[in-house]
C-alpha cells in the first residue's frame, strides 16, 4: 500500500470517527415524533409498519435492540443508534468518492501523488465529507430511528462503488463490482426506494469506461437505458414479480382446482429454474454481457428478498400488521402501496377543477374463500373530459381544500379555469423553489428559524433586525452563503477540468433534487417539512463543495507559489466551512435531552381509564402510543384506534380482537360489511320523511346496514345498490334509572340526565372510520 493511500484510509476513517462522536452525543435518546415510534416497536418486535415497509431496516434494528440487554427504556436509543453508524459510514463514503473523484482532477494515479497533491486531495475530500455531516436535514435525519440515515449509506457505498469499478482494469474483477452493486442495489430496496434513482448516472459511467468514441447521442442513451433498468426493478421487480405471482396463483386455484398457494410455488420454481438455466446457458455458450444482467438480476433478487419477512412475519399476527400481508393478494397489495390510493398524474392527466364524467370498471378484486379466490368487487377508472386535462399536470390533486388553496397561491377567482401558464407557474415557484430550493439553501445558506415554512437566511441579514422569536430561535442559522459559493465554485471547477465527471455528477445531483420533485408531484401543501427526501441531492452538490477547496488552491497560486504551502492554505480555508455548520446547527441539532414524544404519549395514556378506548389522528398522535405500548409496555390495557386506518378492513380486523391487556373495540358489523370497496363512503341523502329527517336511531340504521335493507339504498347508474345516510340527526335511547345504577354520573349531576342521547353528523357523507365509531355507540346504547 503506497503512502497516498495509507493517508486516504487513515484519514476517511478521522472523518469517520468525527461524525460518529458528534451524531452519538447529539441523537435523541428515545422516540422521536413521526414514523420513529413505528419503526422501533416494529424492529423491537419484528412487525410490519406502514407499506411498503422497510424489512432490511428493520432486521438491523431488531439487532441493534438486543443491545438493550433486556432495559426496554434503551431499546430506542440502541435503533436509533443504527442511523448514527449508517450516516457515519455515508459520510465516510463520501469522503473516499470525493477522493476519487479530486485524484482524478489532479490526473495522476495515486502512487504518483507528490506530497502537495496529497493534502489537496485529501483536503478537499475532508471538507466535502465534513460539510455533508454537519448540514441542516442529513444531520436532523442522523439523530432519529428513520430509513433515511440507511438509505443515504446505500446511496453513498453503490455511487463509491460505481467509481471504483471504473478504475479497476482487470474485467473478470471489475464484473464482481458490478454484481456487488446490483446486490446493494436489492438490498436498499429493502430500505427505501430512493437509492434507485442513481441508476441512470450509473449506467453512464458504464457509458464513459466501456465506449472508445463516446458521443452526446450515446451519453443520452445510455442514461435513458439507466432510466429504463430503474423502471424494470421499480415497477417490473419490486410489485411486478408479486403480480405475476398472484395472476398465477388465481389461475392455480381457481381455473386448475388446485390448493391455495400452489400458484406461488410454481411460480418461484419457474422464476428460479429460469434465472439458474439462463446463467448456465450464457456462462457455456460464453455470452459475457448476457451473463452479468441475469447475474445482476439474480443479486438484485437476492437482496429483495428482505421482503419475505412481511409475509412471514405477517402470519404471526403481530399486534402492529399493517395491510396484513399474510397471503399473497394482500401482499401484493402491500407492496404496491395501494392503501394510499392512486397515484398522482405525471405526464397527462386532469386539474383540479375536473370533474369525472364518467367512471369505468377496472380489474377484479379478489378476496379468499372457502376453496378458491373469489371476486367481490371491481377497481374503477375516473373518465374526465379532455378540456380539464393537461400536459404535466403539477395542480392535479383534488384532496381536502387542495382546490382553494390552488386558487389563493395562483390567484384563481371562483369558478375560473386554470391555463398552463397558472401550471407551470405553480411548479416553479411552489415545487421546484419552495419544496426544493427553500430545503436547498437551508443546507448551504442558512435556515430562517425552524418554524413550519421557514425561509433561508440572507448574508446580509442581523439577528438585531428581527423580532425576539426568530432572532433567539434555537433552529436560525447563517452560513453567510459560504458553503452555497464554495460549490459553485467546485461545480465550475470540475466541469473545466473534467468534463465526463461533472455530467455524472449533476446527472446525480439532478436525480436526486429536481427529477424526484417531478415524480413526487406535491400539492400545495404537505403535513410537514419534506426536506429529508432530498438529502441525496445535497450529498452530490458536496462533491462540488470539496472540489471548491481544489479550485481555491488554483485560484490563490498567484500569491503563493510553493505547492504544498498552497495546499495547506486552501484545506484551512476549506475547514472553516465544515467549522461553521456545525457551530451553527449545534443547538438546533442536539436531541440528546428531547423526551418530549415519550412523554406525551405517557401522558396521554395515563389520562384514561382503564381499559379505555383512545381514539387517535395521524401518525403523531399514534405512533408514541405504539412505541410506549409495545416496547416499555406502558398502559396496555389501553386500546389505541387510530382513526386514518379505521377505514380499512385489515384494521378493523385487528381493532376486533384482544391485544396484550386491552379488550377488542365493539364492533358489531361483519367482514361483509366493510370488506374494502364495502360502505368507503355513504352518502348523504336526506330522506323526504319529515320523522326521519329529524334523526334516525342509531340501533335500527346499524340493523339496516346488516342487512342490506333497500330503505337505506339508491341504485347507481351500474345498476349496483348503495347505502345512504338519510338524516344528518342520530340518536339513541337511554334508561335514566340504569345510568344512575352505574354511578358514573355525580348525585347531584343525575338530574341532567335525558332518556336521548342525540348528535349531529352534519349534511356529509359518512366515511367508513364514521361508520365504525358508530358501531361502538351502538354498544353504549345497549349498555345504557
Amino acid at each position: 500500500m503506497n503512502h497516498f493511500k495509507r493517508l486516504n484510509n487513515i484519514i476517511g476513517w478521522i472523518v469517520f470517527a468525527i461524525t460518529f462522536i458528534v451524531y452519538t452525543l447529539t441523537v435523541e435518546r428515545t422516540a422521536s415524533f413521526w414514523d420513529c415510534g413505528e419503526f422501533i416497536a416494529c424492529a423491537y418486535k419484528l412487525q410490519v409498519p406502514h407499506p411498503p415497509g422497510a424489512p432490511f431496516f428493520l432486521l438491523i434494528g431488531r439487532l441493534f435492540s438486543m443491545l438493550a440487554m433486556g432495559d426496554v427504556t434503551k431499546v430506542a436509543f440502541f435503533v436509533n443508534m443504527l442511523t448514527v453508524l449508517a450516516s457515519a459510514f455515508t459520510v465516510l463514503f463520501l469522503f473516499w468518492t470525493i477522493s476519487m473523484l479530486a485524484r482524478k482532477t489532479v490526473g495522476k494515479l495515486a502512487h504518483n501523488l507528490d506530497k502537495a497533491e496529497t493534502i489537496l486531495v485529501l483536503g478537499a475530500s475532508t471538507v466535502g465529507a465534513l460539510a455533508y455531516a454537519f448540514t441542516d436535514s442529513f444531520w436532523f435525519s442522523a439523530g432519529e430511528a428513520e430509513v433515511y440515515g440507511m438509505s443515504s449509506f446505500f446511496t453513498a457505498i453503490v455511487v463509491w462503488a460505481a467509481f471504483k469499478w471504473e478504475l479497476i482494469e482487470d474485467e473478470a474483477a471489475a464484473n464482481r463490482w458490478l454484481l456487488f452493486i446490483a446486490y446493494l442495489t436489492g438490498l436498499s430496496i429493502g430500505v427505501h426506494l430512493l437509492n434507485l434513482v442513481t441508476l441512470p448516472a450509473l449506467a453512464l459511467i458504464y457509458y464513459f469506461k466501456k465506449s472508445k468514441n463516446v458521443t452526446w447521442g450515446g451519453g443520452i442513451l445510455s442514461a435513458f437505458v439507466g432510466v429504463v433498468i430503474l423502471g424494470i426493478i421499480n415497477v417490473g421487480i419490486i410489485p411486478g414479480l408479486p403480480s405475476m405471482a398472484g395472476s398465477m396463483e388465481i389461475m392455480f386455484v381457481n381455473s386448475f382446482g388446485l390448493p391455495f398457494g400452489s400458484g406461488m410455488i410454481f411460480f418461484v420454481i419457474l422464476l428460479v429454474s429460469a434465472l439458474f438455466f439462463g446463467i448456465r446457458y450464457t456462462a457455456n455458450k460464453q455470452k459475457v454481457m448476457a451473463n452479468l444482467a441475469l447475474l445482476s438480476l439474480a443479486f438484485v433478487l437476492i437482496g429483495y428478498s428482505s421482503y419475505i419477512l412481511a409475509l412471514v412475519r405477517s402470519n404471526a399476527n403481530p399486534p402492529i400488521n399493517e395491510n396484513n400481508p399474510s397471503n399473497l393478494l394482500n401482499y401484493i397489495s402491500y407492496l404496491k402501496r395501494e392503501q394510499y390510493g392512486t397515484d398522482r398524474s405525471l405526464l397527462y392527466g386532469p386539474n383540479f377543477t375536473a370533474r369525472p364524467t364518467d367512471m369505468k370498471q377496472g380489474d377484479a378484486i379478489y378476496k379468499r374463500g372457502k376453496d378458491k379466490y373469489e371476486v367481490y368487487d371491481h377497481k374503477f377508472e375516473y373518465v374526465w373530459d379532455s378540456a380539464d386535462r393537461m400536459l404535466f399536470p403539477r395542480i392535479s390533486s383534488q384532496q381536502g381544500s387542495h382546490a382553494e388553496l390552488y386558487r389563493e397561491m395562483l390567484g384563481l377567482a371562483e369558478g375560473e379555469k386554470p391555463t398552463m401558464k397558472h401550471n407551470l407557474s405553480f411548479f416553479f415557484q411552489h415545487q421546484l423553489g419552495t419544496m426544493y430550493w427553500r430545503y436547498f439553501m437551508w443546507n448551504f445558506a442558512g435556515r430562517e428559524s425552524d418554524n413550519e415554512g421557514a425561509g433561508w437566511t440572507k448574508p446580509w441579514e442581523s439577528s438585531k433586525d428581527l423580532p425576539s422569536s426568530l432572532a433567539n430561535n434555537k433552529g436560525r442559522s447563517n452560513y453567510f452563503w459560504l458553503p452555497f459559493i464554495l460549490g459553485l465554485i467546485g461545480l465550475v471547477f470540475q466541469l473545466m477540468r473534467r468534463e465526463r465527471d461533472f455530467i455524472v455528477t449533476f446527472l446525480l445531483f439532478l436525480m436526486t433534487g429536481a427529477a424526484l420533485v417531478v415524480f413526487l408531484n406535491s400539492p400545495p401543501v404537505e403535513p410537514r417539512e419534506r426536506d429529508y427526501i432530498y438529502v441525496g441531492s445535497f450529498y452530490f452538490f458536496c462533491i462540488w463543495l470539496g472540489l471548491g477547496v481544489m479550485a481555491i488552491a488554483d485560484g490563490i497560486s498567484k500569491f503563493i507559489k510553493n505547492n504544498t504551502v498552497k495546499a495547506g492554505v486552501a484545506t484551512a480555508l476549506g475547514l472553516m466551512i465544515p467549522a461553521i455548520l456545525i457551530t451553527d446547527n449545534w443547538a438546533s441539532h442536539d436531541r440528546s435531552h428531547r423526551y418530549h414524544s415519550v412523554d406525551f404519549a405517557k401522558n396521554l395514556l395515563s389520562s384514561c381509564a382503564k381499559n379505555a378506548i383512545l381514539f387517535t389522528g395521524g401518525d403523531n398522535d399514534t405512533f408514541p402510543l405504539w412505541y410506549v405500548q409495545e416496547v416499555e409496555g406502558f398502559r396496555t390495557d389501553v386500546r389505541v384506534c387510530n382513526l386514518s386506518l379505521l377505514g380499512t378492513d385489515w384494521y378493523i380486523d385487528q381493532m376486533k380482537r384482544k391485544t396484550y391487556e386491552s379488550e377488542s373495540l365493539p364492533i358489531s358489523l361483519g367482514m361483509e360489511h366493510y370488506i374494502s370497496g364495502v360502505n368507503d363512503q355513504i352518502p348523504f341523502y336526506e330522506s323526504g320523511n319529515e320523522q326521519i329527517k329529524s334523526g334516525i336511531s342509531l340501533k335500527e340504521y346499524l340493523d339496516l346496514i346488516r342487512t342490506n335493507n333497500p330503505a337505506i339504498q339508491v341504485p347507481l347508474q351500474s345498476g349496483e345498490n348503495i347505502n345512504i345516510l338519510p338524516s344528518e340527526n342520530l340518536f339513541f335511547s337511554v334508561n335514566v334509572e340504569d345510568v344512575k345504577k352505574m354511578g358514573i354520573v355525580p348525585k347531584d349531576k343525575q338530574d341532567y340526565i335525558t332518556p336521548v342521547l342525540s348528535w349531529k353528523i352534519g349534511k356529509r357523507d359518512l366515511l367508513k372510520p364514521d361508520l365504525i365509531m358508530q358501531t361502538t355507540g351502538d354498544l353504549i346504547a345497549n349498555l345504557l
